[in-house]
């Protein structure tokens, strides 16, 4: 099911867990990570800092900003984590997050 907001909302945050190929949670512990998120025809709509906010539960929220949901349709997204030596890791890996923003009435 993806995650759905209406247009123009920034509230609620996205929160995700990211988790390795065993299901356990990944360890952020001094990492940085960007949440991506692009429409159907692959442009990049967002490209923002995400907050960490349990690093050893692999827990990270992203805070919408103004403009990040102005425009209705379905997009993809993932998180992209850059661990302190460096290495970079996509998740999820075998798929992309589904994010839905939907129109607002008024």
């Amino acid at each position: 099911m993806p995650f759905s907001i209406k247009q123009n909302d920034t509230s609620p945050a996205i929160q995700a867990t990211l988790k390795d190929a065993d299901g356990n949670a990944v360890n952020l512990t001094g990492a940085s990570v960007q949440f991506h998120m692009r429409d159907q025809a692959g442009t990049l709509k967002v490209d923002g800092a995400m907050t960490i906010q349990n690093a050893t539960g692999g827990i990270v929220t992203y805070d919408w900003q103004s403009g990040d949901t102005d425009t209705v349709g379905n997009y993809s997204a993932e998180f992209e984590v850059t661990y302190s030596d460096s290495s970079i890791e996509t998740f999820p890996n075998g798929s992309n997050v589904g994010i839905s923003i939907r129109a607002e009435l008024a």
